[in-house]
Order: structure tokens, then sequence, then C-alpha cells
């Protein structure tokens, strides 16, 4: 697996994980729990800039966010 699908996999897990925070059953997550899945999410926008570029960073990021959480 390229460095780029993993963290694009990653991407997703994170957001994912972030939908069913806000929205899944019993959602009671704290605001630390979902600001902890946006710095990692910060954190895999970083890595994926020096792989592709900031403009298709933005892109992933957003598509994914947008598709998983709406």
């Amino acid at each position: 697996m390229s460095e780029i699908a993993r963290l694009r996999e990653q991407i997703e897990l994170e957001c994912e994980a972030m939908r069913l925070a806000l929205h899944g059953y019993a959602a009671v997550a704290s605001h630390k729990a979902i600001e902890q899945k946006y710095n990692a999410l910060g954190q895999h926008h970083e890595a994926l800039e020096q792989l592709v570029g900031k403009e298709e960073a933005n892109s992933i990021i957003v598509e994914t966010y947008l598709r998983v959480i709406g």
C-alpha cells in the first residue's frame, strides 16, 4: 500500500470516528475527543502535502470529510 493510500485510509477512519462521536448511537463524545480527531486530521494533511502538494492534499481532506461526515 502506498503512503498516499495509507494516509487516505487514516483520514477516512478519523472522519468516521468523528461522525460516530457526533451523530452515532448515544453520542456522548467530549469536546476534547473530537478536538483530538481534528488534530489527527491536521497531521495527516501535513503528511499528504509533502507527498502530493497543498492543493491536492486539501482536495483529499475536503472530499473525504464531506463524503463521510456530510
